[in-house]
């Protein structure tokens, strides 16, 4: 098992029709490690809404053709899913897309709601018809039900936010305006910025941004509401400063790309520091320092220069995996499909291995025999964040404490397990080395939540209870 993120978010919005789905795809291109399970463009044709949507990467779900048959606009929304919650289907893929009585709605969600299931529970109640498992539709029938009574499309923003509680960064079509808006605790970045032509870009990731050709402005703030259009952008700050900043602090450890910036603090910066941290915490003789690709680089870069151990590639990383590729036969380790040790690098060496975090302990096992097998003499083990002991309720998909590794097993222990010559965690009272002053929420960790924890995080009832059902007897031969 590995940590997932649930999404990343795109928005467009010019002065003049442009070709918004081709820049919306770089977009989503440039975000595709956030999700790699579906993903989709919606594109406003002059207030008539043309969208593409399915299940696979942006480069399976988006072909030429497919690209060239979307029509110009001025404005675009996209997004790229990974589902921590709901099925795993096309129902589920965004954005989503609402006709109601006073137009049309196109919305993108990253981030998970802590009431999502008490307020999905009263919409059904008044009559509400639900297509999908995700929370994203429940956030699209509160906006539009504020919509009917609200004087403009953000006042109905701004309205629900007064309802929702928990992580949602969005962004929203209407037939005239873009619309961005980020939890006041910003749990899930989000940024905007402007390329050289006048086309505004929101995104959940500056490397998007740029991947476009644009210059990041600035981030969206935690409660802030920006409203993009013809004249320009405004914005609504009625939410800001009502909640402490809670941003998530694994997307510094292991969501974002390095070359993004989130809140002002370098993405590699912040990994960096983290090695550097490990490598005063938990030193240790050894001949080279290897990063686990891709999170697991920069801080590895860290614990060198701190340790004066150096630097060597040794893992290799089939870059031409995604997660549709067919799992391999039981006999085969998948580990190794996507990873490769080069023996010449590890052979009769020392080995510090950094990587992000443990959860399970299955992938750290496998990590630690791939080296020893490419002839490692001994195998450290450096993980850039502390334990994970709690469930997250904000967009990881740690739903359960029954899978994590750290809450039933010491760190010697786990040591053990995935055999290991030695195992060191970065210190949770260092998470703040990585952000500087930014603050964060390092719940999973510490068990400190800023919301009131769900009592209930079911998202689909009808796949709870087939879930439920007796096997099938099998036939007799």
């Amino acid at each position: 098992m590995s940590i997932h993120e649930e999404c990343g978010v795109f928005g467009v919005i010019a002065p003049e029709p442009i070709n918004a789905a081709s820049i919306s795809y770089y977009g989503l291109y440039a975000l595709q490690h956030r999700g790699q399970e579906s993903c989709g463009i919606v594109v406003n044709d002059d207030g008539l809404f043309v969208s593409h949507k399915d299940m696979g990467l942006v480069s399976e779900v988006f072909s030429g053709d497919i690209l060239s048959r979307m029509p110009l606009g001025k404005m675009a929304v996209a997004h790229a899913r990974y589902g921590t919650t709901g099925g795993t289907n096309r129902n589920n893929c965004q954005p989503i897309e609402v006709n109601h009585q006073k137009g049309r709605m196109a919305l993108a969600h990253n981030g998970n709601l802590a009431n999502a299931a008490e307020l999905r529970n009263e919409l059904e109640l008044s009559g509400a018809i639900f297509h999908t498992t995700s929370d994203t539709e429940t956030i699209a029938y509160i906006v539009t039900k504020e919509r009917l009574t609200s004087p403009s499309i953000e006042e109905a923003v701004s309205r629900a936010m007064n309802i929702l509680d928990g992580a949602y960064s969005l962004v929203l079509m209407s037939a005239q305006k873009l619309i961005c808006a980020r939890d006041p605790y910003g749990f899930r970045p989000l940024c905007f910025g402007k390329t050289p032509d006048g086309v505004y870009v929101v995104a959940s990731e500056s490397c998007a941004i740029k991947a476009v050709g644009g210059e990041v402005i600035r981030d969206v703030e935690p409660g802030e509401i920006l409203v993009f259009s013809d004249s320009g952008y405004v914005s609504r700050r009625e939410h800001c400063g009502k909640k402490p900043k809670k941003l998530c602090i694994f997307e510094y450890i292991y969501f974002a790309r390095p070359d993004s910036r989130i809140d002002g603090v370098s993405v590699h910066e912040a990994r960096f520091r983290a090695g550097r941290v490990l490598a005063q915490t938990h030193p240790v003789k050894a001949d080279i320092v290897v990063g686990v690709p891709d999170s697991g680089l920069d801080a590895a870069l860290g614990y060198s220069e701190e340790s004066g151990i150096p630097y060597r590639i040794g893992l290799i990383k089939n870059k031409y995996i995604g997660r549709t590729f067919i799992e391999p036969d039981s006999r085969l380790d998948k580990v190794k499909i996507k990873l490769s040790a080069i023996e010449d690098v590890v052979r009769g060496k020392r080995v510090v291995l950094v990587d992000d975090s443990i959860v399970r302990g299955t992938t750290s096992g496998r990590l630690v025999k791939l080296m020893r097998e490419a002839g490692a003499k001994e195998v450290h083990m450096r993980i850039s964040s502390p334990p994970f002991l709690h469930p997250c309720y904000y967009g990881t998909d740690i739903d359960s404490e029954q899978h994590l590794i750290a809450c039933h097993h010491s760190t010697d222990e786990i040591a053990g397990i995935i055999s290991a010559d030695s195992l060191g965690y970065l210190p949770i009272d260092s998470l703040s080395c990585l952000t500087g002053n930014c603050e964060y929420c390092s719940a999973c960790f510490g068990g400190d939540y800023p919301t009131k924890i769900p009592t209930d995080t079911r998202k689909d009832r009808f796949e709870q209870r087939l879930s439920q059902l007796p096997p099938k007897k099998k036939k007799k031969e």
